[in-house]
């Protein structure tokens, strides 16, 4: 159901996205070179591969939410305390009782 969703949201996005007009209209086509050379406008691009940029664009945000949902830990790094009771002595740098203090000389 949310796979639909996302098609279908995706396709009315498209949609509106394609309705935008430039206030001005300045295209000027040289011919002359031998490529295209298009001024203030992208190149014509295939549908094709327009679907397989958004195919991936779906599937890269889908990608980022689940593990935003599912694996919100790893971005926070929630990472417990440590209990100190548990500390050793040895941990907290505490010499033994019986450790006697030698000076050098």
């Amino acid at each position: 159901m949310i796979l639909s969703r996302g098609l279908n949201l995706l396709k009315v996005t498209y949609k509106t996205s394609q309705n935008k007009v430039a206030a001005t209209n300045l295209q000027s086509v040289r011919f002359n070179s031998g490529d295209d050379w298009v001024y203030r406008a992208s190149p014509p691009v295939e549908k094709n591969w327009l679907y397989v940029a958004e195919a991936f664009g779906g599937l890269l945000w889908w990608w980022i939410l689940w593990h935003f949902w599912h694996d919100y830990d790893h971005f926070l790094e929630i990472v417990p305390y440590p209990n100190p009771v548990k500390w050793t002595d040895e941990e907290l740098g505490i010499p033994p009782d019986d450790y006697e203090e030698t000076q050098i000389e």
